[in-house]
């Protein structure tokens, strides 16, 4: 919120004060009292009293003839209105010429900057002051006698030509004034809109201004007998004459045509974007040939079925021998197991196998050692700080918006700080309505009384102690009771609406002006009112108040803040006195957004704390599940205290919690802050990683069990993990890199959660390895030795133990549902060739969906859904949005740039003839005229501009040298050409003058008011290096608008640099947070390409083939393009928070394909051979992935994170149901479906060469086991048709 500066001497009333020294009139009688019109014929002349004793001096009728001028009257006459009058008779005197010299200069430095305006305007007053056929055009209607018995004129016609009315008004309507940008023609017009109206304004009768009325009748309207209309032609703006041509601020027909915007839209085909289009072509194309190639596969076959069928009536219907042990060899070869080894797997299962039996056999010390090391780590918890700035959270320190915002703060100052109420009539049945009564306005004045009156409860401060208040009289407060000078005495209940009605029109007007005496814009204080025009029907009143902003953690800043907690309070409690009259008050102070976002936060750690309590129950009990069936437990209740594994879960979980609290104390440590999506997410993601490998492990170690139950406990967990380990090494190694490749992005909160998550998936892996196997065999020792679940001190004697090393998991009679529906249905039902067809025609489908609807995702965070529900701040943005019309100020800050250099001013400047065609000025003033394009509106507040105006000797209380008037009889004068004008040490010598001079009565051109903030000056090196140039955008309504906003002033702000070799850059408050949108898309792409990158390398490496590892990329390519897609479905628009889930979808996705993909590539024999014998090479292996790893990874992480989602759909959070609930459920169900169908079905098809599983085959024990398996199996399990 800017505050630009009008004074009350620079009002419409100027004009009126001239019509007054112009001797004006006010009416009284019908009566004509100019009897003659005739050319040499006056109708009034000198003057002659006063009508009031406040009044100005009024003249005297006199129908007598015009009279030849003395030599000094004429001199006079032809210094204020040009040489035109240096000859010939006139009809004024001595006395008026004063008056009239006296009142133009008053008006001249509203409308100098524009010649044909000034030229226009004094000819009016010129000619009607000393025209001698004054009579043809003159008519006093009405008179008075004075006390002295003179008469006096109250009021006349004037008549001047419709044609010369409306080029006077095309000449002025478009002239700006100084500092604010606003128009001339609110001052010296009362915001005319057209040349009647502006004309009326002139000679209107009216306190503080014209004594007496002056009716400019039109002619085209009204016969006047013997009258000629006078004016021909008014000098235009753009006139072919320079002497009177205006600048392009001031005239836009004289504006040079900025070049078309040529940005390259977005390419569509129809209503298509370009990529929706072709990913669908692409898919239709695919669709139409594989039906082509299904359609000749079948007639082919057809044909071949035929003529088999012809041959075999040729021969002997009885089969041969040979047929029967064909038969038999083919049944034999169905088996087809992989043949070769892979050294990489082989040297990881004997690292992972020593490291399980070490860890099993010292299992004290492993545990030990753990503990120790994460206590270690998590001591860095003392350094342990959160991030709440959100400017440190979203933009990285050395990204140009945060270079640019910190020169902006330490050159010109922290932006003010605003607090903001609307108060809004919309709670009636019927919408919204009318918000002003009177009534509503006594409350309210009384209210605006208690918050200028309010101290802060801790440091006792006012409002008068920390507003903006750059006059020292008054501080700035936006509202309408400035209208009526802050008190509600001056609020008449008969006449308020009028007063209002014309305060808004004409806010500049002395009556209108509140104590700071800025105009206050009527889109500024009141909304609603558009539909009807009428601002008596607005449906929202608007109040802010202005606060000097200070350096963070100044004392400044803490007086501030604390101000702003009073004032909250106090609205608060008249948000429910304004609930009593039918009204509803919204209001936002400074410190409202990141109060509202921490209490956020503390609402949604419960909803988080409650899911990932579900999420360690159900992992915890889940695991039990392994070895304890619901036929065990009824066989012998016993067995539930011995086989349960709920400590072994409680365990696991626990380590999850110690490798995240090692993480954050080891980057703490570091200096690294923790966000609040760090806070909330890593331990979800670490869970979600970690349980499923916990998962894994249990159900691997039962399997072994199973396969060698004579060993000890120490080699069967050698084996387990020496099997699980390469799965695991290569889930955490992918997940860890990827996870850490945004620890390159700039943006903080990306940066740091890429960080914490690594270092905690990195950590969890290695405790999963060493101190979990360590614990899973203290577990195991206790069954074995019939010691009850979470009371091992306990033995229970009557457990049977006999299968307690049974997992039944791989087909005894106690084998779980699901491990048996995925045996026996699912797998052979996936791996069917039709079912394969439909299954890849329909996910390639999906991912042409999702690839269709990235083009739909929408960019942005809408401030209202990081707030909790009841927040007060979501009715103050929804109201923010309904009512305020005007849009944030932006700034154009120079710097690099000596502007005491003619070339650097001329590079600037916008009001002087040398200045370039495409100066900083003119560039913005053309850009505010395609507001649909550039989001500019309104003209520049040029300081440069103002400062030369000021030194303009015609201003003659402006600039002052003693006595003396600056450029008073200097050579070469002061003229629009820049030439002559100081440079140098003289500009600074003036400059520091006028950046000191106030801006008052007697100089509406001061700097100190308007600009003391908007430049430096450096008197040691004679420059002004940095300044700015403010300008506001258009009213944003949308995320979408904001980002264009920011994008657009960037490319005026290039352009302008680019053209004039100079440093230019914008900066508006808002920048910052919409920084990011300008990269973010590009950044996505790196981020997710990288991570998918390294994935397809390690994968490879580690599962020994190129297209089993580009299988997995792709799969996980294919769940991310997919959540993307959905977001677009979902209104989940693309940010930094979406972008750190996209990151985690690459994690978790890997998570879920890795260990099938693992378990595909190196097939565990003793499951393999038991596969039908029609499965043959990769549809065995696929089907023994599925059987072996399937049920791991759907119990293990898919049901887990479901559970845990679904807690967070009753979050009262919209941040979290959106970014969180939102992605993450679209996550877990396109992550498990792609795994556990689309994978193993791409795996059967193009999966590479399996290799020998590093399991130890020819063993007796080994023959053994698998001789007991078999026989525990029944018959029918394993038979020809059935699983």
């Amino acid at each position: 919120m800017i505050v630009a500066w009008r004074l009350s001497w620079l009002r419409p009333l100027l004009c009126v004060s001239i019509l007054a020294s112009l001797d004006s009139v006010a009416l009284a009688n019908e009566e004509n009292w100019t009897i003659k019109h005739e050319e040499g014929r006056c109708a009034l002349r000198g003057q002659c009293g006063k009508q009031t004793f406040f009044g100005g001096q009024l003249p005297c009728p006199d129908n007598g003839l015009a009279l030849q001028p003395e030599k000094d009257t004429r001199a006079k006459l032809v210094a204020v209105c040009g040489e035109r009058w240096a000859g010939g008779t006139i009809c004024c005197d001595d006395d008026q010429i004063d008056s009239l010299s006296s009142n133009l200069k008053r008006a001249e430095p509203i409308i100098s900057s524009c010649p044909a305006c000034r030229e226009n305007f004094f000819n009016l007053f010129c000619t009607f002051t000393c025209s001698p056929d004054q009579s043809l055009f003159v008519n006093v209607t009405a008179i008075e006698e004075t006390s002295s018995k003179k008469l006096i004129v109250t009021e006349l016609d004037n008549l001047w030509s419709d044609k010369y009315g409306s080029g006077f008004y095309n000449s002025c309507k478009d002239v700006k004034f100084g500092a604010t940008g606003g128009k001339a023609m609110d001052f010296v017009g009362g915001g005319a809109k057209n040349f009647t109206a502006f004309l009326k304004f002139l000679g209107d009768k009216k306190f503080l201004g014209s004594p007496f009325q002056i009716n400019f009748p039109r002619p085209s309207t009204h016969e006047f007998s013997n009258m000629t209309a006078v004016g021909q032609a008014a000098k235009a703006c753009n006139d072919t004459d320079e002497a009177y041509r205006c600048a392009c601020v001031d005239c836009p027909a004289v504006c040079p045509e900025l070049p078309q915007v040529t940005e390259q839209e977005s390419c569509h085909v129809g209503v298509l974007p370009c990529l929706s289009f072709s990913v669908i072509l692409i898919y239709s194309v695919f669709l139409l040939l594989l039906v082509a190639a299904v359609s000749g596969h079948i007639a082919y076959q057809k044909h071949n079925q035929r003529k088999s069928e012809r041959l075999q009536l040729l021969q002997d219907a009885a089969l041969s021998d040979d047929e029967d042990e064909g038969d038999m060899v083919r049944n034999a070869g169905m088996l087809d197991r992989p043949q070769s080894h892979y050294r990489l797997n082989s040297i990881c299962d004997t690292a992972f196998s020593k490291l399980g039996n070490t860890c099993a056999t010292y299992p004290s010390v492993t545990i030990g050692t753990s503990i120790v090391v994460v206590l270690a780590l998590s001591f860095g918890w003392m350094n342990f700080a959160v991030e709440t700035n959100p400017v440190r959270l979203w933009v990285s320190p050395s990204s140009e918006a945060a270079q640019e915002k910190l020169f902006f703060d330490s050159s010109f100052g922290p932006f003010y700080r605003a607090e903001q109420a609307f108060l809004v009539n919309d709670s009636q049945p019927a919408g919204p309505g009318p918000v002003l009564s009177y009534e509503t306005l006594s409350w309210w004045f009384d209210v605006e009384n208690q918050v200028k009156s309010i101290k802060s409860s801790v440091k006792g401060v006012t409002l008068n102690d920390v507003c903006f208040n750059p006059t020292g009289s008054a501080c700035v407060i936006q509202s309408l009771t400035g209208y009526f000078d802050g008190s509600f005495s001056n609020v008449h209940r008969d006449s308020w609406q009028e007063d209002l009605a014309l305060c808004t029109d004409q806010p500049g007007r002395q009556e209108c002006l509140p104590d700071f005496q800025q105009p206050l814009q009527k889109d500024m204080i009141l909304g609603g009112w558009g539909s009807s025009g009428n601002v008596l029907d607005s449906k929202a009143l608007i109040v802010t108040w202005v606060v000097n902003n200070h350096p963070e953690g100044s004392d400044g800043e803490a007086r501030a803040i604390d101000w702003e907690k009073s004032l909250r309070d106090l609205l608060v409690s008249a948000q429910q006195e304004a609930h009593a009259r039918g009204l509803r008050l919204s209001f936002s102070t400074e410190m409202s957004l990141e109060e509202e976002l921490n209490a956020s936060t503390n609402t949604d750690a419960k909803i988080v704390v409650v899911s990932y309590i579900i999420m360690f129950l159900y992992a915890s009990l889940a695991l039990g599940s392994t070895t304890l069936s619901v036929g065990s437990i009824f066989r012998n209740p016993s067995n539930a205290m011995v086989r349960s594994k709920f400590t072994l879960g409680v365990i696991g979980i626990v380590i999850v919690l110690m490798s995240v609290s090692a993480s954050v104390g080891l980057f703490a440590a570091a200096g690294i802050k923790v966000t609040l999506i760090i806070a909330e997410v890593i331990p979800f993601l670490v869970l979600a990683v970690g349980v499923d490998n916990i998962f894994l492990i249990v159900h691997e170690f039962e399997r072994v069990n199973i396969s060698h139950p004579d060993e000890d406990v120490e080699t069967r967990i050698a084996k387990a993990l020496g099997r699980m380990g390469p799965s695991i090494l290569l889930s955490a190694s992918t997940e860890t890199i990827a996870f850490a490749l945004g620890a390159f992005v700039g943006m903080p909160a990306v940066r740091n959660f890429a960080v914490y998550a690594a270092g905690a998936v990195l950590v969890n892996a290695v405790l999963q390895v060493t101190m979990f196997v360590s614990v899973l065999a203290l577990n195991q020792k206790r069954v074995e030795s019939h010691r009850a679940d979470c009371v091992p001190c306990i033995k229970v004697g009557n457990a049977d133990v006999a299968n307690a090393q049974g997992g039944g998991a791989y087909g005894f009679d106690d084998e779980g549902p699901l491990q048996k529906f995925i045996r026996k249905s699912y797998a052979p039902a996936l791996l069917d060739r039709r079912v394969k067809v439909a299954i890849i025609i329909g996910f390639l489908g999906l991912f042409t969906a999702g690839l269709a609807l990235m083009p739909k995702v929408a960019l942005g965070l809408d401030q209202r859904i990081a707030f909790p529900k009841s927040s007060y701040l979501i009715p103050y943005f929804n109201d923010l949005d309904a009512y305020f019309n005007t849009g944030p100020p932006v700034y154009f800050v120079v710097h690099d740039l000596n502007v005491t250099e003619r070339k650097h001013q001329q590079a600037l400047c916008e009001r002087y003839s040398t200045c370039h065609t495409f100066s900083l000025a003119n560039v913005l003033e053309q850009e505010s005229k395609r507001p649909n394009v550039s989001y500019i509106s309104g003209s520049a507040a040029s300081w440069l501009d103002d400062f030369f105006t000021w030194l303009n000797p015609t201003n003659s209380e402006c600039c002052k040298e003693g006595r003396r008037t600056c450029f008073e009889n200097r050579h070469p004068p002061w003229n629009v050409t820049l030439f002559g004008m100081p440079e140098g040490k003289e500009f600074i010598h003036y400059l520091e003058k006028w950046i000191d001079s106030p801006t008052d009565e007697a100089c509406p051109f001061g700097g100190k008011a308007p600009y003391s903030s908007a430049l430096v000056i450096d008197p040691a090196h004679n420059s002004v290096p940095t300044s700015h140039f403010r300008t506001s955008h258009t009213p944003l309504r949308s995320q979408a608008n904001f980002i264009d906003a920011y994008a657009s002033a960037r490319r005026i702000a290039r352009s302008i640099s680019d053209s004039q070799n100079i440093s230019v850059f914008p900066y508006s408050k808002f920048y910052i947070f919409f920084d990011q949108y300008a990269t973010i898309i590009k950044l996505t792409g790196t981020l997710l390409g990288s991570a998918l990158a390294i994935i397809f390398v390690i994968s490879s490496a580690l599962l020994g083939s190129v297209a089993t590892g580009g299988i997995v990329t792709l799969t996980v390519a294919m769940i991310v393009t997919d959540v993307i897609g959905t977001m677009a479905l979902a209104g989940v628009s693309l940010n930094a928070i979406s972008l750190v889930n996209l990151v985690i979808c690459v994690g978790i996705g890997v998570e879920f394909c890795a260990h099938i993909a693992r378990a595909f590539m190196f097939p565990s024999r003793n499951v393999m051979e038991k596969a039908k014998s029609k499965f043959r090479g990769r549809d065995a292996r696929a089907w023994t992935a599925l059987v072996n790893v399937g049920g791991s990874v759907f119990s293990g992480i898919t049901i887990t994170k479901l559970l845990g989602v679904f807690v967070l759909a009753f979050t009262r959070s919209k941040i979290f149901e959106i970014y969180y609930f939102r992605i993450w459920l679209a996550l877990v169900i396109f992550a498990a479906t792609h795994a556990l169908v689309f994978l193993p079905v791409a795996l059967s098809l193009f999966g590479g060469e399996g290799y020998i599983d590093s399991e130890p085959d020819g063993s007796l024990e080994q023959d053994l086991a698998a001789r007991r398996y078999r026989a525990l199996v029944p018959d029918d399990d394993y038979d020809s048709d059935d699983y």
